[in-house]
């Protein structure tokens, strides 16, 4: 089959579960800020990015580790995978372990010292998640795709079933009537912490669906395996870690940067994230080509077309991903009625935080030359840099800006970002990007957002209307200039 073909298939079927998926669970963004003030998503989202960081260490790089030295010829794929989840196990075990006995402490510290549950809740959604990960790379690494995104739908499904039955009904129930069986169900002091209740039952659901690859990994451990996949996987850890920091750093930070007290920074924080959830579709998007890109990468590195093939994908996800920018941004009036009323005043944040993840998109894709030779530790270095200027960028622009400083760290990060990934990887692992036409798409793309701002704004033109008509125009400009040569091109892979 056509390698493009391919790589195409599988992030449709990764897309189907990510996008539908994440597409619903999108949907419970509605039901809580329309049920919860922002001070109290505010809460959500303070965890959850907490939960970004740990999720990186807790599974120690092993994922891309797995990739790597299971398209080696020196041990056998079973011996790695078994290596990898046996390592998992024991090592979020001891965490789980550690969460326990400080889950007061850490409460108190974090200013929650009512909800030290919260604690523990999200220490066991993380640690069923880390061992997860390893069941999923195996089925990723097999191209069992449709497995892969069944049990993501279900664990999703779960998700969005137990959150609308504890918000959506047990809360109601109780109002009316505390004694119902279903108001019986809502305690008002966990309030918000439902979510993470809904999240653990259905991560425990993932993992009883994944037993049987699971139970596959728990035997063939190999020491010396073992210390080369550490040494491997350990800068991709850092990598993980720098990344988290520019995507999710800010929603971490923002209650202690804000100007404000505890109570109106976590309603900012709430409402930032609220609108950060409205460029999801990028999100999802670049998700699912990494699902799909990461094998494809290493198992595609020993053709002979392997460099111009990389350059081909390029060309195609950024016009992807132009395309979603445009949709998102030129009809965000729409996409506005997701939030409740509370949480549109930061509308204004959604297409700078799109070009952001457009650029993480495109740093995804020339991050190759990191992977395919060796060089992690350099990888680590251009993470590094990119977390660095995020830390100085929100310690600058928050407290002046607000949240929209906020929104403005992340693209300059991801744009120094991909620069630098991109000057080395001409010296390391020359590809033949077509750096012009990327460049080129991009800023076609938001000269057609400019002007459909000037032509509602200014001339007060229906925002529907012209979001149409500048779709059209952009697929129609594409496949006039471009469409031809490319699919020429990818049909020759």
């Amino acid at each position: 089959m056509n390698p493009l073909k391919r790589l195409a298939s599988q992030t449709a079927i990764y897309g189907v579960s990510s996008v539908l998926g994440r597409f619903l669970n999108y949907l419970l963004v509605p039901l809580l800020t329309y049920s919860f003030a922002p001070q109290s998503y505010g809460v959500v989202a303070e965890f959850y990015a907490y939960m970004g960081f740990l999720a990186v260490v807790l599974t120690f790089g092993l994922e891309t580790g797995y990739f790597r030295f299971r398209n080696s010829d020196a041990w056998a794929p079973e011996r790695v995978y078994g290596t990898v989840v046996q390592t998992l196990l024991v090592g979020n075990l001891l965490f789980l372990l550690g969460a326990l006995l400080v889950s007061e402490p850490l409460a108190a510290l974090l200013r929650h010292p009512e909800h030290p549950e919260y604690i523990w809740w999200c220490a066991a959604i993380l640690a069923t998640d880390a061992l997860g990960a390893a069941a999923f790379a195996r089925l990723r690494a097999e191209e069992r795709a449709a497995r892969f995104a069944a049990i993501k739908l279900l664990e999703i499904g779960a998700n969005i079933g137990l959150t609308v039955f504890f918000v959506g009904l047990c809360r109601p129930a109780f109002e009316q009537d505390p004694n119902s069986f279903l108001g019986a169900l809502w305690d008002p002091a966990i309030g918000i912490g439902y979510v993470f209740i809904a999240n653990l039952i259905a991560s425990l659901i993932k993992l009883g669906l994944l037993a049987p690859q699971l139970r596959d990994g728990l035997g063939g451990f190999q020491g010396d395996l073992f210390r080369r996949l550490i040494r491997y996987s350990a800068p991709m850890v850092v990598i993980g870690l720098a990344g988290i920091v520019n995507e999710m750093l800010d929603r971490a930070a923002l209650k202690y940067l804000l100007p404000y007290d505890d109570a109106t920074n976590l309603a900012q924080l709430g409402i930032y994230s609220a609108c950060y959830k409205l460029s999801i579709l990028m999100a999802l998007f670049i998700q699912a080509f990494r699902y799909a890109g990461e094998p494809f990468f290493f198992a595609y590195a020993r053709e002979r077309d392997a460099r111009a093939v990389y350059a081909l994908v390029l060309n195609w996800f950024v016009i992807c991903c132009v395309f979603i920018f445009l949709a998102v941004s030129l009809f965000l009036e729409l996409f506005g009625y997701f939030v409740g009323p509370e949480y549109r005043a930061g509308l204004d944040v959604v297409p700078v935080l799109l070009i952001a993840g457009m650029l993480l998109g495109i740093y995804v894709n020339l991050s190759i030359w990191y992977k395919l030779t060796d060089r992690t530790l350099l990888g680590a270095g251009v993470s590094l840099i990119g977390a660095a200027i995020t830390v100085a960028l929100l310690w600058w622009w928050v407290p002046i800006h607000g949240y929209v400083g906020a929104a403005w760290a992340h693209l300059v990060c991801y744009a120094s970002m991909v620069a630098l990934s991109y000057l080395l990887g001409r010296r390391y692992y020359p590809v033949p990007y077509e750096v012009g036409r990327v460049l080129g798409y991009l800023a076609f793309g938001i000269g057609l957002y400019l002007l459909g701002e000037w032509l509602t704004e200014t001339r007060g033109w229906s925002s529907v209307a012209v979001g149409a008509a500048i779709l059209v125009g952009f697929i129609a400009v594409v496949a006039a200039t471009d469409g031809r040569r490319l699919l020429r091109r990818t049909a020759r892979a």
